[in-house]
């Protein structure tokens, strides 16, 4: 997936089409994102020990990474990304149009944990 988290992005596709917000989580076995403030569903819950209220919850649901797009730094508009390798063979992120070359950060991607049933 070419969408690390903390980057900027716009919505293109769906309901929220148009928001821009940052990415929270990656979940990239699922090819889905968490983008703050966009996909918001409201969640009934009952009264419990955690909450003892209940009430009606916001939640931040994951959405699909082909309805966003990362806002270049230098343009501020939505940019395709891409990889360049450098001479050492490390790879380099880079924006398409403005070709601002932007590092990637190794703990960006934080893969999904998977749940094991147990019988």
């Amino acid at each position: 997936m070419k969408i690390l988290k903390k980057d900027k992005v716009m919505v293109i596709a769906g309901r929220d089409k148009g928001k821009i917000g940052e990415v929270m989580l990656v979940l990239p076995a699922l090819s889905q994102i968490v983008v703050e403030g966009v996909n918001i569903v409201k969640r009934h819950t009952k009264p419990s020990q955690a909450q003892p209220k209940g009430g009606i919850l916001e939640i931040n649901k994951p959405i699909h990474a082909s309805k966003v797009m990362v806002i270049d730094p230098v343009t501020n508009k939505p940019a395709r990304v891409g990889y360049k390798l450098q001479a050492q063979g490390k790879k380099q992120r880079i924006f398409k149009v403005s070709k601002f070359v932007n590092p990637k950060p190794k703990t960006a991607v934080k893969k999904a944990s998977k749940k094991v049933e147990e019988k």
